[in-house]
């Protein structure tokens, strides 16, 4: 490229990338973007939330616990006095979750209209040996983890502008393609996911749809262990792990500002889950108890 043909393609390139005219500061990348975070209260949600704000964006989030949104919408709105966060109750729960998603999109488009949707929601269970599994859980692990994924894509694909500047990121997990014993029904709905986002994509392009893929995560999922035990329960993740230590969950948020940013990145199921060849040792043995946090598939 000619040294005097520099200066133009680098205000074009910028031009396109923060939607700003040559000239204009841009302060922070995605300064008018809307990004509804449904889940967006804690863990994974609420550092996908965090992360959108200090991109620049506006955040709205949601969850079916009030408390917990005041007291996230409080937290964020004091970090970044110069964003709007909002947030809204939504059960997601109820059989009549196509009319709650409904409510939820268009509250949220009361301040200004979505670009981006991020959906890390589902509820919390007990996870056990395939010999206990009856069709009843099984459907109710599909509700979270299959039925309102879809439904959710369908609302947004109501609302949000067609065009490669709008995104819905899913959010689905590792156990997809390592498989523990006792999280059949999970590992099911996974992979199910990563197979969803890549027929999204086909569906509603040029709106990009895509996934993120955590691995063992330090969030609320383990919480129901004690103290000694989560003690070593990470120590044996750690040790298993080529980072040396377990995900966090600001290391996801990058990857989800990545796919949401990223306006050529679409049917992808984007990898953050540095495990390795690493089982469980509690999962493997099928004993103990699991669950899963309102922020993690």
């Amino acid at each position: 490229m000619l040294a005097d043909n520099v200066g133009p393609y680098v205000q074009q390139v910028r031009q396109r990338r923060t939607g700003l005219s040559p000239g204009v500061c841009p302060g922070d990348y995605g300064l008018t973007k809307h990004v509804l975070i449904i889940g967006g209260t804690s863990d994974i949600g609420l550092a996908v939330a965090e992360a959108a704000l200090s991109s620049g964006a506006n955040a709205t989030i949601s969850s079916s616990t009030s408390l917990k949104i005041a007291s996230a919408v409080n937290s964020l709105g004091s970090l970044y006095p110069n964003r709007a966060v909002h947030g809204i109750t939504s059960d997601l729960s109820t059989p009549y979750v196509e009319d709650t998603l409904t409510a939820l999109f268009d509250a949220a488009q009361i301040t200004s209209s979505i670009d981006r949707v991020v959906y890390t929601a589902a509820d919390s269970l007990s996870l056990g040996p395939l010999k206990k599994t009856a069709p009843q859980g099984i459907n109710s692990v599909a509700h979270m983890r299959m039925v309102v994924p879809i439904l959710v894509a369908k609302t947004a694909a109501r609302l949000l502008p067609p065009s490669s500047l709008s995104s819905i990121t899913l959010t689905t997990g590792s156990v997809a393609q390592r498989p523990s014993k006792g999280w059949a029904e999970i590992s099911c709905f996974a992979g199910g996911l990563a197979s969803l986002t890549r027929a999204l994509a086909v569906d509603l392009a040029p709106v990009r749809v895509n996934a993120v893929q955590p691995g063992v995560v330090d969030t609320g999922l383990w919480d129901y262990m004690g103290e000694e035990e989560r003690k070593g329960f990470v120590k044996g993740v750690e040790e298993g792990m080529l980072t040396g230590r377990m995900g966090r969950v600001e290391d996801l948020a990058e990857a989800y500002l990545w796919v949401m940013k990223d306006g050529n990145c679409t049917e992808t199921v984007a990898r953050t889950d540095e495990v390795g060849l690493l089982v469980w040792e509690g999962a493997r043995e099928g004993g103990g108890r699991g669950r899963v946090s309102e922020d993690c598939v």
